[in-house]
């Protein structure tokens, strides 16, 4: 590739990503910040093997969970009291089809897109919970399975990369398709159990006439969620759906221009609402605006 293929905010590079771990968990002093990991449904595991509190024995306890230090000090039965563990399962879906590969001004929608999964992703092990990855291209998909920890984070952010590097590739090349995201979303459901939570992050240009039906179809078992990466604050045009020209002939339209209003924090896309991203903003403006943005869609 040239060197202008090469140049911050059009490749995409491991080490940024993983540096973004800092930002994820230093935004976490924002009050609303709670909010995000928080106010999603999870699953159950059972009792955890870290204890929370002790207690005299009652009617009905587990034997098993008698404490016989305590038991012996004090001369009367007590048991232990576990935290509950819970299980966050959540897949990362990176659109970096041809038309996410544009931008003005910092970053293109595709570096974006991979910026605010991995905020999020950060979030998500350090709270105990995994992720896994669907990124989609022109080249193919990237799947990687839900894992927990720093480990799983960094195997997603692999993924990343390794999509968005083959995106890009055939893209250059002229051998890039435009396939409908509606085609791969009933794959997203099939790579997480029910009660997962599911975050698409794409530009939604070429959606697909299905894709209403695919995210009602999600949502009966797990939780779409959907993030709308713009180039919003354009100033040199208005806001709008514009027609462009990819190498190969084919033409796209592309949502670019105009700053939304202040109070516009989400986009209708197909029945639900998406919550808005501008790629010409820093990483710690996305950090605060996927912090304020999920927090106030609650719960899905």
């Amino acid at each position: 590739m040239s060197a202008a293929l090469e140049a911050p905010g059009v490749a995409l590079g491991a080490a940024a990503l993983i540096a973004l771990r800092r930002v994820a968990l230093t935004a976490q002093a924002d009050p609303v910040l709670a909010a995000l990991p928080g106010g999603f449904a999870t699953r159950r595991k059972g009792h955890g093997l870290e204890v929370a509190d002790m207690r005299e024995y009652v009617a009905g306890d587990d034997l098993r969970h008698l404490d016989r230090g305590t038991t012996a000090r004090t001369g009367r039965l007590h048991v232990r009291q576990f935290q509950e563990e819970r299980d966050r399962v959540s897949l990362l879906v990176a659109d970096f089809r041809p038309s996410m590969f544009w931008g003005l001004r910092r970053a293109f929608r595709s570096v974006a897109a991979a910026e605010a999964l991995s905020l999020l992703g950060w979030r998500i092990v350090e709270g105990g919970g995994r992720v896994g990855l669907l990124a989609l291209s022109a080249a193919g998909t990237v799947i990687v399975p839900p894992r927990g920890r720093s480990r799983g984070m960094l195997d997603v952010i692999g993924g990343l990369v390794q999509a968005h590097r083959d995106g890009l590739a055939a893209m250059v090349s002229g051998d890039g398709k435009e396939p409908p995201l509606d085609t791969v979303l009933p794959r997203a459901g099939r790579l997480v159990p029910p009660g997962s939570e599911i975050v698409i992050a794409s530009g939604f240009d070429a959606p697909g006439a299905g894709l209403g039906d695919a995210l009602t179809a999600l949502a009966r078992r797990r939780s779409p969620r959907l993030v709308l990466v713009t180039d919003a604050q354009t100033t040199a045009m208005p806001r709008g759906r514009y027609p462009v020209r990819l190498a190969d002939g084919r033409r796209l339209r592309l949502r670019l221009g105009g700053a939304p209003p202040a109070q516009d924090r989400f986009a209708p896309i197909a029945g639900r609402d998406a919550l808005i991203l501008d790629a010409g903003e820093t990483v710690e403006q996305t950090a605060r605006r996927l912090v304020a943005g999920f927090a106030e869609a609650g719960a899905p």
